[in-house]
């Protein structure tokens, strides 16, 4: 189990990684002058290569938690309800990914973009995500 505990931390804190980096990419593709174009292109193929990344981490996390929880028990039963905060979070980060995966294709289109300052408030929701997944764990507040 503690190999699969291992496997699980590891790849959701990869996935994580790119999920605070993404928006950082918007971020910058928001402040892109209009007259920049090798520097707007530059910046897309960045975010594309990393939504790719991201979500190909994404699957063995999920995975690997899928198997503490149902092949190994954790937090299940009497007592655990940390364990069903704990999934609404992946939901919300699952739903955070596929949102990054849309304001890109919107960039990709060339589509309206918000501010900056917009993907910038956007690119904290990961951490607080994070911070409330660890907490969840560690602390099982209920």
């Amino acid at each position: 189990m503690l190999w699969v505990k291992s496997l699980h931390i590891v790849f959701i804190a990869s996935w994580f990684a790119g999920l605070f980096y993404l928006p950082r990419i918007f971020v910058n593709l928001a402040m892109v002058p209009a007259d920049s174009l090798a520097e707007r292109e530059r910046l897309l193929l960045m975010a594309r290569k990393l939504m790719r990344f991201t979500t190909v981490l994404a699957v063995p996390a999920l995975v690997f938690g899928l198997w503490l929880w149902l092949g190994y028990g954790i937090g299940r039963g009497p007592g655990n309800g940390w364990m069903h905060a704990k999934l609404v979070v992946v939901v919300l980060a699952l739903g955070y990914h596929h949102a990054c995966g849309s304001i890109l294709k919107k960039f990709v289109r060339g589509a309206p973009a918000r501010s900056h300052v917009w993907y910038r408030w956007f690119n904290e929701v990961p951490v607080v995500l994070l911070l409330l997944a660890v907490v969840l764990v560690v602390v099982k507040p209920f």
